[in-house]
């Protein structure tokens, strides 16, 4: 009993909380997660870095997309390091004619702008746009799945973190650009009578 009651002192004094999201709303999951300050990475692409969270499976990489993987769907992320280096801002309308459009803005609240779009399909699916902090993910989904795919895809997105100089580096046309000079071994020496005669010296 005295071990119990002392646990129970040191989590009351440490000051950890837990916090429960509502993964039965979206319009929550998008408030709570891009909320978040958040420095986990498990994942580093070329030029950036972010969170994979559990549940979901890297499968490849395609210059700067990844494929993903959760719970029987593909994830597709793309990261925009052109738009991130020069401070492109995002314009979205929201439309009233799809299932669910939401405009991401720092105005309220959230780091970086961007935009939730999810569309039912003719064949009852729901295909999932997320664009947030320089990064899009897409996927299609069932309805049962809906929620879980915005909440990995708010994870993911809201983690990713940029490494300006390795950007630099990429985005840089002179940097890996060749010196290239034409050598002609068996050209044709004008000044030279013996062409191609090896002379041996003793």
């Amino acid at each position: 009993m005295k071990k119990i009651l002392i646990f129970i002192l040191v989590l009351f004094l440490s000051g950890c909380t837990v916090v429960r999201i509502d993964t039965e709303d979206i319009d929550t999951i998008v408030n709570v997660i891009l909320s978040k300050e958040n420095d986990l990475y498990n994942q580093v692409g070329r030029g950036y870095k972010y969170y994979i969270p559990r549940g979901v499976s890297y499968i490849d990489t395609n210059e700067l997309n990844d494929k993903l993987y959760s719970n029987g769907c593909y994830y597709y992320l793309y990261v925009d390091v052109v738009s991130y280096t020069n401070g492109v801002k995002f314009e979205y309308e929201e439309k009233e004619d799809i299932y669910y459009s939401r405009k991401i803005s720092p105005e309220d609240g959230f780091k970086s702008s961007g935009y939730l779009e999810i569309e039912k399909r003719d064949d009852g699916l729901y295909y999932v746009k997320f664009l947030y902090n320089y990064a899009r993910i897409e996927t299609v989904v069932e309805k049962e799945n809906l929620n879980l795919a915005v909440l990995n895809s708010a994870y993911i997105l809201s983690t990713i973190h940029f490494n300006t100089d390795v950007i630099d580096l990429m985005l840089d046309d002179d940097y890996f650009t060749n010196k290239e000079e034409k050598y002609e071994v068996f050209s044709k020496n004008e000044n030279s009578e013996n062409k191609f005669v090896l002379t041996y010296e003793d």
